[in-house]
C-alpha cells in the first residue's frame, strides 16, 4: 500500500471512530454547506420560525478573543419551548440540566463548519425517562432534525 493510501485509511478509519465516539455521547453533529456565521443566523431563524423561545445566542470565539486566545468561529444558541420540554422535567426534573437546548456551530481547523447538538433520545436515557417520554422526546427529535437539516443544507 502506498504512502498516500495508507494515510487515507488511517483518516478514513479516524473519522469512523469518530462519528462513533460522537453518536456513543448522544451528540449529533451536521457538516454545514454555509460559513459559520451564516449557519447561526439561519439556525436561529429555523429556530424562531418553529415557535422556540431563543434565550442567548454565545459567541465562545469573541470570549475567547477578549481574553487574548484564539479560537475558530465557535457560537452556541441556548433555545427551548415549555410545551416540549415541560413534559419531560415532569416526567424527570433533572433532565432540566440537559434543557433548554442547544446547538453548537463552529468551525474546524480545515475551515469546515458544522453544527452539533445533543440527540433528545440520548437525553432520555440519560435521564431514565420513561416511556410516557418517548412521544414528546420523538417530536422533539424530529424537530431538531428539520432545524439542523435546513440551517445547514443548500
Amino acid at each position: 500500500m502506498t504512502s498516500a493510501k495508507m494515510n487515507f485509511a488511517v483518516i478514513a478509519v479516524m473519522c469512523v471512530w469518530g462519528v462513533q465516539a460522537m453518536a456513543a455521547d448522544g451528540l449529533i453533529t451536521l457538516r454545514s454547506s454555509y460559513a459559520p456565521k451564516d449557519t447561526m443566523n439561519r439556525l436561529e431563524m429555523q429556530v424562531k420560525a418553529k415557535g422556540f423561545t431563543v434565550f442567548a445566542r454565545i459567541d465562545h470565539a469573541a470570549g475567547a478573543a477578549e481574553a487574548g486566545l484564539p479560537l475558530p468561529p465557535t457560537e452556541l444558541l441556548i433555545f427551548g419551548n415549555a410545551k416540549g420540554g415541560t413534559p419531560l422535567m415532569q416526567s424527570v426534573q433533572t433532565i432540566g440540566i440537559d434543557l433548554p437546548l442547544k446547538a453548537l456551530v463552529w468551525q474546524d481547523a480545515s475551515g469546515t463548519t458544522w453544527l452539533s447538538y445533543n440527540d433528545p433520545n440520548w437525553l432520555a436515557k440519560r435521564h431514565g425517562l420513561g416511556h410516557e417520554a418517548d412521544a414528546p422526546v420523538k417530536a422533539m427529535s424530529a424537530t431538531l432534525d428539520t432545524i439542523a437539516k435546513a440551517a445547514t443544507a443548500p
